[in-house]
């Protein structure tokens, strides 16, 4: 008999069973976890090779996991928060807010542990045993297949905002929308939206996955609950997995029907500031963030004719400020007035 050793292959194609059939093995050795291609398994059944479990990616218990680390990643709270993520990961799959493999969920198990999903497997395909146990800096510590590759961008999250107990990140077609064209949906039209949501923050984008990707979020997270993710997605944070969830649905639903109510040919209607405060102060009795909180720099309400705004690297502003205000001079400034204006008096004419 001949083993091929495949062990080190996250996804396993036709192409390496066909290597291994040219090396004469009978057996082929995978990763527990392994994804193997439909081309891969026919391969298998044709060929009729048999295909084993090697060692566990990445290593677990049996090479040296810290005990007290894996007692608290098997504990009851943790089975019970394992089952939460993957209920979660269903909905979020059925609510088409991700595809593929797209999206992660984690939850905050104890002071420098992490419950996360894997990578590579899709939301609604999800289950406990697949879950995988990080530390605060994104390291593996336990679990049978590899973390997210974007948990850097949860870890920055936790770091930043201790009642975080849990981090979202999908891809909401009509959130994903105003991400990509660098928008946020206005305040005070729909009171639900106000009290879970308000005012949300878009981050710049860098490449997924990186470490400059996780930094793009610290500057807002301490006051917003929601970020869009500029020409990416959005992320949410709460107290629970479920109510991080949550935040996606009410973001997206309300982005959905601003863009029906645009369809209308109508203005849309704003209530008052006066109402948007008591919106407020329901928020703050909920210990929900919002920049317009105890911010009287802060303007409550969009104004009517304000569709958005557009989205530009974060910096420096008020503290109600969901993006940086763009570096330009007085000069630069009139020179920008004065050529929207001849612009649109072009147009009149």
């Amino acid at each position: 008999m001949k083993v091929t050793d495949l062990s080190h292959l996250k996804v396993v194609t036709l192409s390496d069973i066909d290597a291994a059939v040219r090396e004469s093995a009978t057996e082929i050795r995978i990763a527990p976890g392994a994804i193997l291609t439909p081309s891969a398994r026919e391969a298998l059944a044709e060929r009729k090779l048999a295909a084993t479990s090697g060692s566990p990616v990445p290593e677990t218990a049996a090479s040296g996991a810290d005990p007290a680390r894996l007692a608290l990643f098997n504990s009851p709270q943790a089975e019970a928060v394992k089952e939460e993520i993957c209920a979660v990961g269903r909905k979020l799959w059925m609510r088409q807010f991700v595809d593929g493999n797209g999206g992660n969920i984690s939850y905050r198990l104890g002071p420098n542990e992490v419950i996360c999903t894997p990578t590579l497997i899709s939301k609604y395909d999800l289950r406990p045993q697949d879950m995988c146990l990080v530390d605060l800096e994104g390291n593996q510590l336990a679990g049978g297949k590899p973390r997210t590759s974007e948990i850097l961008m949860h870890m920055e999250i936790y770091k930043e905002v201790p009642e975080a107990k849990s981090v979202v990140h999908c891809h909401p077609p009509h959130a994903t929308a105003y991400a990509i064209t660098g928008k946020v949906p206005p305040t005070c039209i729909i009171p639900e939206f106000d009290v879970f949501i308000g005012k949300i923050a878009v981050s710049p984008y860098e490449t997924p996955g990186t470490p400059a990707f996780a930094r793009t979020v610290i500057p807002f997270v301490k006051t917003h609950n929601t970020i869009l993710l500029s020409n990416h997605g959005i992320v949410c944070w709460g107290d629970t997995v479920t109510h991080a969830e949550w935040y996606v649905e009410v973001t997206d639903t309300y982005c959905w029907t601003l863009m029906l109510a645009a369809q209308l040919g109508t203005p849309i209607t704003h209530f008052t500031g006066e109402k948007a405060a008591d919106l407020l102060a329901i928020k703050k009795k909920l210990g929900l963030p919002d920049p317009r909180i105890d911010s009287p720099s802060c303007e409550i309400c969009d104004l009517p004719t304000k569709p958005g705004q557009i989205a530009i690297a974060p910096g420096g502003g008020a503290p109600c400020a969901t993006i940086a205000s763009a570096d330009l001079t007085p000069e630069e400034i009139d020179a920008l007035v004065k050529a929207v204006t001849e612009e649109i008096v072009n147009k009149l004419k």
